[in-house]
């Protein structure tokens, strides 16, 4: 398949993740109705996903891609490559060049999030260049914030729902400008920054 400006919401929770309801059937049957061309299932420091869905294109044509969400004490990051034998509890400074040396692609989820913010070192030292500035769960503050943040260290501007329920899949994605076929092209495009927050949001129910 090839399709060019790729509609993402790299930010998606499953009932594998204890805080959410959103059923992995649930996504998989609604993703395409609401415009989404891919995607990405990141829980909360687990890939067990993988063991009840298929990763890859699906057969209504949607691209399923599993990545996860690292919590860090220095801010949660979204993760994709090969990043399932990494140990659990390291802090960010270790994380995040440790993905890099795999061959994979971080984003640092929500980092203004009033509760729990990033530590702002990670960004000062460069080690990470992918921000999440648009998040369907964040005020309009807190997403403000971040916005400044990446601004102001030349990053890599991201969005993503956050979803945890149905009705929030889909709220804030992310524009791609090459073809992402597999995760090894998301996380091309993501490092290559060839991407944008989407103008297109739906407004929270």
């Amino acid at each position: 398949m090839y399709t060019v400006h790729m509609l993402i919401d790299l930010h998606v929770h499953s009932t594998c993740s204890p805080c959410s309801v959103l059923k992995p059937s649930e996504i998989l049957a609604n993703a395409r109705s609401l415009g989404l061309d891919a995607v990405c299932i990141t829980d909360h420091d687990t890939m067990s996903i993988l063991t009840q869905c298929r990763e890859g294109f699906q057969p209504d044509g949607l691209l399923l891609i599993v990545g996860m969400e690292y919590t860090t004490d220095q801010g949660d990051y979204l993760l994709f490559g090969d990043v399932r034998s990494l140990p659990h509890g390291l802090s960010a400074e270790i994380l995040l060049p440790e993905v890099r040396a795999l061959g994979g692609a971080a984003i640092a989820a929500h980092p203004c999030r009033t509760w729990r913010p990033a530590d702002p070192v990670i960004f000062d030292r460069g080690l990470c260049a992918i921000a999440e500035v648009e998040n369907g769960r964040n005020s309009a503050a807190e997403n403000r914030h971040a916005l400044e943040l990446a601004s102001g260290h030349d990053m890599t501007f991201v969005a993503g729902s956050d979803a945890h329920a149905l009705e929030e899949l889909g709220r804030c994605p992310t524009r791609f400008t090459v073809p992402v076929n597999s995760k090894a092209d998301l996380i091309d495009a993501l490092n290559r920054g060839l991407c944008r927050p989407s103008a297109r949001h739906r407004s929270a129910a």
